[in-house]
């Protein structure tokens, strides 16, 4: 049992749990589904195409872009927001990480209990 993690999570882990609390909220799953392929998407389009009320949109398109999973751009009065898929594929390959690291580490210890 590795019981140094109930002190404080892996620095990585700290990032990851954020991550994943933004993406367990459908909404917020749904604005980023919103968006195309390396499509920007303004405010204001967001807003026109959900059922939320602009306050609603905003908070969450704001915890989004706190997480770093929407990056923004302002050209003159509009902001314009692209899904950030450098973080989000740094994100999974953190999960990808430790399930190797588990996979393998199980696997070893089999064989090591088998000899």
């Amino acid at each position: 049992m590795n019981t140094d993690i109930l002190q404080q999570l892996p620095v990585p882990w700290v990032d990851t749990a954020q991550i994943f609390t933004a993406l367990g909220d459908p909404h917020r799953q749904r604005l980023l589904l919103l968006f195309e392929p390396g499509e920007r998407l303004s405010i204001r389009q967001l807003v026109a195409v959900s059922p939320l009320s602009r306050t609603a949109v905003t908070h969450h398109l704001k915890i989004l872009r706190e997480t770093g999973l929407l990056l923004e751009q302002k050209e003159g009065k509009t902001v314009y927001l692209t899904v950030n898929t450098a973080r989000l594929l740094e994100t999974f390959a953190v999960v990808t990480d430790f399930v190797r690291d588990y996979v393998q580490q199980t696997e070893q210890r089999q064989r090591d209990s088998q000899a």
